[in-house]
């Protein structure tokens, strides 16, 4: 039986939409990950282990109220990564 924390994946569907309002945080790998990660530790989790409970959660979160509880949280962690990144010089897009 394979688990997977879906939100993980809502998370990561709204990244970019998130991130294109921020022209100036950074964007690479680094970064991307370091606020997928920060909006994920204030999430719940919504564990899921089939395709039949993929289908049932992503029905249940596609209400409003989660989408915006996403999106705050990915905007709170683009804040924090913007201002204290962990990336080198380099590797700054």
């Amino acid at each position: 039986m394979e688990l997977k924390n879906y939100m993980e994946t809502l998370v990561l569907e709204q990244l970019d939409s998130v991130l294109a309002k921020y022209p100036d945080c950074c964007k690479c790998e680094r970064c991307r990950q370091d606020i997928a990660i920060l909006a994920l530790n204030n999430l719940p989790p919504k564990y899921i282990s089939s395709n039949k409970g993929s289908l049932f959660m992503k029905l249940q979160t596609m209400s409003m109220e989660k989408s915006i509880q996403i999106v705050e949280q990915l905007a709170k962690a683009i804040e924090i990564v913007k201002k204290n990144p962990r990336h080198g010089e380099s590797e700054r897009v």
